[in-house]
Formats: structure tokens, sequence, C-alpha cells
């Protein structure tokens, strides 16, 4: 399992704010898929409504 870091932005009531999130996974794809499942339980986010910019190592 590897470190990722996950940047990108998401939409809210003002327009579009930027994140940046650490997180654990084994793979890049995986990484995005927890990113896009935390934004939706946490936020309330559909998937078009996070953009994700890059994921790094």
């Amino acid at each position: 399992m590897s470190t990722f870091t996950v940047s990108g932005r998401f939409q809210t009531r003002d327009g579009w704010q930027t994140f940046e999130r650490t997180l654990v996974a084994p793979n890049e794809s995986v990484a995005k898929e927890h990113t896009y499942a935390n934004f939706g339980s946490e936020h309330g986010l559909k998937r078009t409504q996070v953009s994700i910019d890059g994921v790094a190592q």
C-alpha cells in the first residue's frame, strides 16, 4: 500500500473550492475512488461535483 495525495476541486454554493487529501491505497485508481466516496458521504456531493486534477505518490 502506498500513500497518495489527491488534489482537485469540489463544487460549493459559492463556486468551486480546492482540496488536497492524503490517503493510503493500493493504487492510483483506488485513491480516486476513495476520494469520490469520501466527498459523497461527508459533503453529500455527486461525482460530477468533484473534479480531480491530479494524483501524486
